[in-house]
């Protein structure tokens, strides 16, 4: 097998980084799916544990067409990631006060990680793009816009999952009515206005007797 360039031996080391996180997510990903108690964040869990055992095939098999190998540093380091996710499970599943922290707890940690992977994909994409590896950069592309959907789903149900534990967890005369209150202002902001047109309409009444009078 020819020598590996300088090129090769980098885009090498970014792939193993990668793929040991798309390992280490499948555990993580495993574990709080058991936890979800949101059927939408629980199916969108199940797909994407779909997507990084399937990033993780295509990251050891590009791995591999450039040269490289899952050997024993690469397992060694796949295996540490997967006893780390395996030690946060049992961590998440305790910390807070109930179901809806955990959950929430869960998909911070999960928003966090997909950031990771873009930024990893992103510099991946950018590299390969730099030596002229248009396969690499194809798939990096390719993994990263799976990861970004994924960010993007989370951010939508953290505000969700954060007003759940706010329901569950603090006393609803503790919970200010934004909107309610909001209502009122918006009530008595109109009422203002509407006495302010009222007496404009009298001053431009007054205006025109007098007028007429003249």
């Amino acid at each position: 097998m020819a020598e590996q360039t300088a090129a090769q031996a980098k885009l090498v080391q970014y792939l193993a980084e990668a793929h040991g996180k798309e390992k280490e997510l499948e555990t993580a990903l495993a574990a709080h799916i058991e936890m979800a108690e949101r059927p939408p964040y629980e199916k969108r869990l199940r797909e994407h544990l779909k997507e990084t055992k399937q990033h993780a095939k295509l990251t050891e098999r590009r791995l591999k067409q450039l040269g490289g190998e899952v050997g024993l540093t690469a397992k060694a380091g796949e295996l540490a990631g997967r006893g780390m996710a395996v030690a946060k499970g049992p961590l998440h599943a305790v910390r807070g006060t109930g179901a809806e922290e955990r959950q929430l707890k869960n998909a911070k940690t999960e928003y966090s990680e997909e950031h990771e992977e873009i930024a990893t994909y992103l510099a991946i994409e950018i590299l390969a793009t730099e030596v002229g590896d248009t396969d690499t950069a194809r798939l990096a592309k390719g993994i990263r816009r799976d990861e970004e959907r994924m960010a993007s789903f989370l951010e939508k149900q953290i505000p969700v999952m954060t007003k759940a534990v706010a329901k569950a967890e603090i006393p609803a005369s503790e919970r200010k009515p934004a909107r309610r209150n909001g209502g009122r202002r918006t009530a008595a902001a109109k009422r203002s206005g509407s006495s302010s047109r009222q007496r404009k309409g009298a001053k431009r009444s007054a205006g025109k007797r007098a007028t007429r009078r003249n």
